[in-house]
């Protein structure tokens, strides 16, 4: 079994010929005249212009709707409203024109209700379009997308954002706001649990994952949705890890480490972008001409609609920017954010005044209301504008959904410890097995955020997983002993409230009763980390500490001198050190979701051997935030774990890290030529074999670092991966190619893409402290 990403060139075809032309005579004389910069900027790459061409006869009918609208009817196609509750109040505006399209609805009865108002009492007859949060599935539940990250697996990304759309679309759903490509270095930030981590190669392959799962071949496919990547663009760099604050970044961090997750994701034809909250460099991104109009469209070539955040166009006011909504209005559009996503009345209603005072072209209008018609045409809803009512339950329940999401929530484990082969357990040497803490027995953690219409029920839960692994053959108690609770509250409990807090004397009556559980028991599992609301949007931390009295249980059950090992349950790295210096065995499962206890059972009982790896560098403390693993060199390279005086510099657990029940050994590097010239391919291959006893799984990870050139550059950069599943002794040889597109930068002083001449190191091996190493030259 292969699961494997490695690079590969793109040709484009026989559209947009004169624009592929024009692009292809501006690099060759370009290039022919300062050699060896390659001057990319000026150009759109070949895929994006392929995946992103509109046909022509979408255009004409997107055009002559246009020439038949009023401005009031043109505002409403670019203007979205929440619906919460009664949708009554919203049918007037829907039958006026003045909304164009709804989210946070999924009955669809309801959807069918709202769209027979649009379709069949409004002047034009133009169908809403429903958009809602499909962030890791609907009703079946996958792991978190920083999990689905650990997997270092994009198939099975691809796989669980289909199943997403599929049941999406059975609701009657159009679009989804996801996936979240924001990389981020500092896990104090909420939502670096929507996100893939910290580094861009990796982002970018599970960016054209997702979109392809959610779009299927095309925009409009039968069974899927439009992609929203979001938030561009920053938005994971807010200053603090503080959720909404402004960012601040070089242009070669902005080229170099945020912007390839979008480039990939519009080069596999994603249909929509979604602007980001924050200032960019003093600049509101929802209003940012440069970003919006100058990179997504210009540079990068995306063809397709942008929407706000949720009131990102009225923000612009509070935020300094803007003198009033009319004003953000007209901001926001003339930047390019074509769609306001609003709580309330859209700020874009005030447009049509904006243009009869001559404070905006029509023609601006137009275009935004030319893509959002675009969407709507290339989904069909003109033609099919109605969802199946009495299909949608059969989609929602489709057994084969849960085999996927199982499957996925099995490659997302990462083992982080596993001191004296603690770990996998034996399934027939325990009578009584305590699964204790604060995660080991709630559904909605074990879903994790972002999650709205779950059957809570359907949940299978650590301490569920384990008891039905074990059966009858041992007596399975939990006990959570600790209840973990936000110091503010979450602005997601109006729609899971929190349960009412603990007096002081039921907390220890329960603190007590889940010791006494551990006291009883031959074995004691540990599930711990952070309750779903903990992480996700307005869910910073100025700690990474394991929240609550959680290290007190641990002390408590350690004291008792039982077999204990721990599973954590988390959407970000957490302090663990303490944890792993009384635990042997340390199982990361994220918020795994609907089937996350039956693989969590799974893999501590040896039915299947954990391959994933960490998508994050997982720092030893708070205080060494940002860490990452593609720093540059600096002055002092030799002392690079020593920078602090009281505790190492060094992570607790490296980007790319993950332990197996197995061993694997790598040999036999290569490259296929020892030299070779500017733009010209270099195949690297290396052999990874299994020493052990034990099928699994090994992430196969390729590092280079250029030695020198116009700018420092990064210590290690991953380029390639592949996950392959290898029995005992068996082996296999791995192979990369590295192509301009891998050893290309952006270089600050000369503002553009460059590739240099230089000598480079690469390394394969398991995460990204691999040593074995070869070399080759890149000469002029």
């Amino acid at each position: 079994m292969r699961r494997s990403f490695s690079p590969q060139s793109e040709n484009g075809n026989a559209l947009m010929k004169s624009r592929l032309l024009t692009a292809s005579i501006t690099a060759l004389l370009v290039a022919s005249i300062a050699a060896p910069n390659l001057s990319w900027a000026s150009q759109v790459s070949p895929a994006a212009v392929q995946a992103q061409a509109v046909p022509a006869d979408v255009l004409a009918r997107a055009n002559a709707l246009i020439a038949r609208m009023t401005l009031e009817e043109k505002a409403g196609q670019v203007s979205q409203l929440f619906l919460f509750g009664d949708p009554t109040p919203f049918e007037p505006g829907v039958r006026s024109g003045a909304t164009g399209a709804l989210l946070f609805v999924t009955d669809p009865a309801l959807i069918n209700r709202l769209q027979k108002v649009a379709v069949e009492e409004s002047r034009l007859g133009i169908p809403l379009l429903f958009g809602f949060d499909v962030i890791h599935g609907l009703r079946t539940i996958f792991p978190v997308p920083i999990g689905m990250a650990a997997s270092w697996d994009p198939a099975s990304v691809e796989q669980g954002q289909a199943i997403a759309a599929a049941e999406a679309r059975a609701s009657g759903i159009h679009w989804t706001f996801a996936p979240m490509l924001d990389i981020t270095r500092d896990p104090r930030w909420g939502r670096i649990v929507e996100g893939p981590g910290e580094d861009p190669y990796l982002g970018a392959a599970l960016a054209r994952a997702a979109v392809k799962g959610f779009q299927g071949a095309h925009i409009g496919a039968p069974g899927h949705i439009i992609a929203g990547p979001k938030h561009f663009a920053v938005y994971g760099a807010s200053e603090g890890g503080r959720d909404y604050d402004s960012a601040f970044v070089s242009d070669s961090q902005f080229y170099n480490v945020y912007l390839p997750p979008f480039a990939a994701a519009i080069e596999a034809g994603a249909g929509n972008i979604m602007s980001a909250y924050m200032e960019l460099n003093d600049i509101p991104a929802a209003a940012n001409h440069w970003l919006l109009t100058d990179v997504l469209r210009k540079q990068l070539g995306f063809e397709g609609f942008v929407v706000s955040d949720a009131n990102g166009v009225k923000s612009l006011v509070p935020q300094g920017f803007a003198i009033d909504e009319a004003d953000a209005a007209v901001r926001g559009l003339s930047a390019g954010n074509d769609l306001e996503m609003a709580t309330a009345e859209a700020a874009n209603a005030t447009l049509p005044q904006a243009v009869r005072s001559g404070r905006l072209k029509e023609a601006v209008l137009d275009d935004a209301v030319r893509r959002v018609l675009v969407a709507k045409i290339r989904m069909g809803l003109f033609e099919n504008p109605y969802v199946d009512e009495g299909a949608t339950e059969a989609v929602l329940s489709a057994p084969e959904h849960r085999q996927a999401a199982l499957a996925a929530a099995e490659r997302s484990l990462v083992l982080l410890q596993n001191a004296g082969g603690a770990l996998p357990l034996s399934a027939t040497a325990y009578r009584r097995v305590a699964v204790i803490g604060p995660l080991a027995d709630s559904a909605q953690d074990t879903l994790g955020s972002w999650v709205f219409v779950p059957k809570l029920e359907e949940t299978v839960t650590v301490a569920e997983g384990i008891r039905r692994r074990l059966g009858e053959s041992a007596q399975v108690t939990t006990a959570p002993g600790v209840q973990l609770r936000r110091g503010t509250p979450s602005m997601f409990e109006m729609f899971r409230p929190a349960p009412p807090a603990w007096t002081e004397a039921q907390a220890e009556v329960e603190f007590e009763r889940a010791v006494e559980a551990a006291r009883g028991a031959d074995l004691v599992v540990l599930a711990l980390g952070e309750i779903e609301q903990m992480s996700g949007e307005g869910a910073s931390r100025t700690s990474l500490s394991l929240p609550g009295d959680q290290l007190r249980l641990v002390d408590a059950v350690k004291a008792l001198n039982k077999p204990m090992v721990a599973v954590l349950l988390n959407g970000r790295p957490l302090d663990i050190a303490p944890l792993a210096e009384q635990v042997p065995g340390i199982l990361e499962a994220w918020h795994p979701g609907s089937e996350g206890g039956t693989a969590v059972a799974k893999a501590l009982f040896g039915d299947i051997n954990p391959g994933g790896k960490l998508p994050m560098t997982w720092p030893r403390s708070v205080g060494q935030i940002p860490i990452y693993y593609s720093h540059n060199a600096t002055k002092a390279p030799a002392d690079q774990g020593a920078r602090y005086w009281d505790q190492p510099s060094t992570p607790l657990y490296p980007f790319g890290y993950g332990l197996s029940y197995t061993d694997f050994a790598f040999t036999d590097i290569a490259v296929d030529r020892a030299a070779v010239r500017l733009g010209e391919p270099v195949v690297v291959t290396a052999t990874v074999t299994n020493t052990g006893a034990r099928a699994g799984d090994e992430v196969v990870q390729l590092y280079i670092h250029q030695r020198s050139g116009r700018a420092a550059r990064p210590v290690r950069e991953l380029k390639g991966f592949e996950r392959v599943t290898l029995r005992p002794g068996e082996s296999r040889q791995v192979r990369f190619n590295l192509t301009q597109a891998e050893l290309r930068y952006w270089n600050a002083g000369e503002r553009d893409w460059v590739l240099d001449p230089s000598d480079f190191d690469v390394w394969i091996g398991g995460d990204s402290r691999a040593e074995l190493k070869t070399s080759f030259t890149v000469a002029p």
